[in-house]
């Protein structure tokens, strides 16, 4: 089958063929409809600390539809169409029973979708409803991330929040404070490429970090500074930096990936006892919960996607997000012939 392999660090992905797989117990095998684009699949093919050796297919935003399953399989058929979670647990845990597989001890973060097809565990997952296509169906993995973080900052209706980073993690965070009510959902980033897609998301507003930035947040948060900041960058220096933006006794919580050693100035945070959370991947309840909300609404998720590509587009397409543009989540259709720009 055709896919998108990552060689070696430097290197762009290159299209080639490897085996194509086969469901195993207690497995479906998935024609891959759509894989999304993510920054860390760009973090994993430019940094060691993910662990990649070369020869590995990547991508793991991914929607499907069951072409086959092995022994064991009792929810899913052939024809079902699916959004697949990358977290894979043993199954059987306390952890993976609560559907929580990324606690579990056996964890391992899959990847697969930037190719034709991919074999993955019934458990990992989740039939799309009736009406939800299967480009949307592969946003249901950066949404549930971003819901993750919302829920572990443990935002209210009515607060103030500021999301740090225009990125599509980002964006998803505006997308879920505006669905369950704060009151100000502020975005921040260094350009303005996203500015209408942020408010056609639901962000109230919209403001170029720079100069005199805190007092600027603070007026688009009604007058008061943001009880919640939202770190969705993922570089040293941008935690401490949200600690400033933050009002006193507020919350920091970091969705961004940030691999190299960071620094604070901890007197400040502790002088504004100011809460910092960390926040990665998500539960299958939250998962879920994403597939739903993709059904409809003013601020719809699908205002995530700026582009529909073709799997031999797919390397340049990666290699070009590598700069900031306006583009926001690429989708790669494996099947396709050609590109669009939606």
């Amino acid at each position: 089958m055709k896919a998108a392999i990552f060689d070696a660090f430097g290197k762009p992905l290159r299209i080639g063929s490897v085996d194509k797989p086969e469901a195993g117990r207690g497995q479906v095998l998935l024609k891959i409809c759509r894989c999304g684009i993510c920054g860390s699949d760009l973090h994993m093919t430019e940094d060691p600390t993910f662990g990649l050796k070369g020869g590995e297919v990547i991508g793991h935003e991914f929607s499907g539809e069951v072409i086959d399953v092995g022994s064991g399989v009792t929810h899913l058929k052939p024809g079902d169409q699916v959004s697949a979670a990358p977290l894979r647990g043993c199954g059987s845990c306390p952890s993976c029973k609560r559907g929580e597989p990324a606690w579990c001890s056996d964890f391992t973060l899959i990847g697969g979708g930037y190719a034709e097809f991919a074999a993955l565990d019934e458990l990992q997952c989740r039939k799309l409803p009736w009406g939800i296509s299967a480009i949307d169906g592969a946003l249901a993995e950066p949404l549930s991330v971003a819901l993750h973080g919302i829920l572990r900052a443990g935002m209210t209706p009515g607060a103030r929040v500021l999301i740090v980073g225009a990125g599509a993690i980002g964006l998803a965070v505006a997308y879920w404070a505006r669905r369950m009510g704060a009151a100000h959902v502020v975005v921040a980033d260094l350009h303005d490429h996203q500015r209408d897609r942020a408010m056609d998301l639901g962000a109230t507003d919209f403001v170029l970090s720079g100069e005199d930035m805190a007092r600027r947040v603070t007026e688009s948060c009604g007058g008061d500074a943001p009880e919640i900041v939202f770190e969705c960058v993922g570089k040293p220096g941008l935690i401490d930096h949200c600690v400033d933006l933050v009002a006193p006794r507020g919350k920091v919580l970091v969705l961004g990936l940030c691999t190299a050693p960071d620094h604070m100035n901890s007197f400040r945070a502790i002088s504004k006892e100011v809460e910092i959370v960390m926040s990665v991947f998500f539960t299958m309840p939250e998962f879920e919960m994403a597939i739903r909300a993709l059904d409809g609404g003013k601020y719809t998720p699908h205002h995530l996607i700026s582009d529909d590509i073709n799997l031999i587009a797919m390397p340049d397409a990666f290699e070009a997000l590598r700069s900031r543009t306006s583009q926001c989540k690429v989708m790669v259709d494996p099947s396709a012939a050609e590109t669009t720009k939606l």
